[in-house]
């Protein structure tokens, strides 16, 4: 009879904290905790309300600011309000830059007749400069598009688009930070970025490829500024630019927040699985969309695995890092601690959340050994829910702190989504507040990733695995991304033996 009993609290403490059940057959077993999960997400999720407060409560989230120090405590509270006893700060220095004063005006050439041009300063540009120069439009400032203009730039000021116009099918833009550093390539004294969404929009971000402050000053204006200044051209080809601003920077502290789930089975000690997003903003605005709905949606994954007692096989880190829009710095923080440590190989796969939002599949990130699991996992979910789409891209792209990851040959993944043209509009700009969240779109994303997290930390074995040094390189070939990282100076094969 007590032989029995002790089987029945068995069995119950088995079921009540969601471990993995070796009788039933995986997928049946995979299937149960979605519905668990499906559940939890729906009926008691906070990601939506917790974004909420901090938007209000603390407003933009910059790096190195009291706000940013603010959100750092306000993440590692929820966290602990969890239940998460594993929680800790992940400190680093960085060099945090805050605008000051910035002011654009445009004349013709031998012309006092200037006209103010409403503007604002990217990110990482100079403490003080003041410059005047000619106006050279380079278009798109692609590659082509510089070489184009060549030796015509040495001197000037170039005029180049945020994005591409008109669009172009199947062209890879290039980041602002790239197109910074074009110009100063080329000899540009100065850059004005030309927005490209409509609405009088405002838009900063970093222009550094280093995260160190870069030499010449580079702005933003509108998309109507722009075009303004585009049919002045026509009839003055050649207009005056002067350029004044001033910024802050010193050397801070700032703080990554990682909340611990230990997994269940020695075997698999060495292949941690990371799931992260980074907390930091921009000061324009709240920073709602990026990326307060990537990172809150993170908390909430974690707050759902919690509240489950859910148990896998692999240990799992969540993950908030700051410093991501001056350079990838928390991210790279991260790495370096866990290279110092001896603990990378230790890291598995990586989750990234940036701007991720009503998830409706994943992206394998260039990883093709990683196609057929994700698809099979998104089969799983559509038993649950029938209208997720399953959606599966596998396209490697830059400039998030999967980046990191992916350059130390660890295999990522990303929800995919959609965004409303209000939304991606207001990306990095002075409308990025929290009403164009949609509570029904980060519970979406929050139940369907916490999916994705599951099944990879559960996985028998994981189809992608750590690349060694000469096949990071090639991975990174086959995706065409080798200009963007020689451009970022994060290449690091040059010297190396083919």
């Amino acid at each position: 009879m007590r032989k029995r009993i002790y089987g029945i609290i068995a069995l119950v403490s088995v079921l009540s904290t969601a471990a993995y059940i070796p009788h039933k057959d995986d997928d049946e077993a995979t299937i149960e905790i979605f519905h668990r999960i499906n559940d939890e997400v729906r009926d008691n999720s906070r990601a939506y309300e917790t974004l909420g407060d901090a938007c209000y409560t603390i407003g933009h989230r910059l790096t190195g600011s009291f706000n940013g120090k603010r959100v750092e405590e306000y993440a590692y509270n929820l966290f602990k309000s969890y239940g998460f006893r594993d929680v800790k700060y992940q400190g680093f220095q960085v060099e945090a830059w805050a605008r000051d004063t910035v002011t654009l005006a445009i004349a013709p050439n031998k012309s006092d007749n200037f006209r103010d041009v409403e503007v604002v300063a990217l990110a990482m540009t100079p403490l003080e400069a003041k410059v005047a120069g000619s106006i050279v439009d380079v278009g798109n400032g692609l590659e082509p598009d510089f070489k184009e203009v060549g030796d015509k730039l040495k001197g000037k000021i170039a005029l180049v688009n945020i994005g591409l116009l008109p669009p172009i099918k199947g062209s890879r833009n290039l980041h602002r930070s790239e197109k910074t550093a074009l110009a100063i390539q080329y000899g540009a004294v100065g850059v004005i970025f030309v927005n490209t969404v409509k609405g009088n929009i405002l838009l900063t971000g970093t222009a550094s490829v280093t995260g160190g402050l870069v030499a010449i000053p580079a702005v933003c204006i509108s998309l109507e500024s722009g075009m303004q200044i585009r049919a002045w051209m026509n009839e003055e080809p050649n207009l005056v630019a002067l350029v004044d601003m001033k910024n802050v920077s010193r050397v801070i502290k700032a703080r990554n927040i990682v909340a611990t789930i230990k997994g269940e089975s020695s075997k698999y000690d060495n292949e941690k699985i990371i799931i992260g997003g980074h907390l930091d903003s921009w000061d324009l605005a709240h920073g709602a969309i990026d990326n307060g709905i990537g990172s809150f949606s993170v908390l909430d994954i974690a707050r759902a695995f919690k509240a489950l007692k859910l148990k896998t096989k692999r240990p799992i880190e969540f993950v908030l890092f700051m410093g991501e829009e001056e350079g990838l710095l928390g991210s790279k923080a991260m790495v370096e601690r866990l290279k110092k440590t001896n603990s990378m190989d230790k890291v598995a796969f990586m989750i990234n959340l940036d701007m991720s939002n009503n998830t409706n599949g994943f992206n394998a990130s260039g990883r093709d050994e990683m196609v057929a699991f994700l698809t099979k996992l998104g089969e799983q979910i559509k038993k649950i829910e029938p209208s997720f789409k399953n959606n599966i891209i596998n396209k490697a792209t830059l400039h998030s702190d999967h980046q990191t990851f992916m350059l130390e040959g660890v295999p990522t993944a990303a929800p995919i989504g959609d965004l409303s043209p209000e939304a991606l509009g207001c990306y990095h700009a002075n409308c990025d507040r929290f009403s164009l969240v949609k509570k029904d779109e980060m519970i979406n994303t929050v139940r369907y990733t916490a999916m994705l997290l599951y099944g990879i930390a559960n996985a028998e074995e994981l189809p992608a695995k750590k690349l060694d040094f000469y096949s990071t390189r090639d991975f990174f070939v086959k995706e065409n991304l080798q200009t963007e990282l020689e451009l970022g100076k994060e290449w690091r094969w040059e010297s190396a033996a083919n």
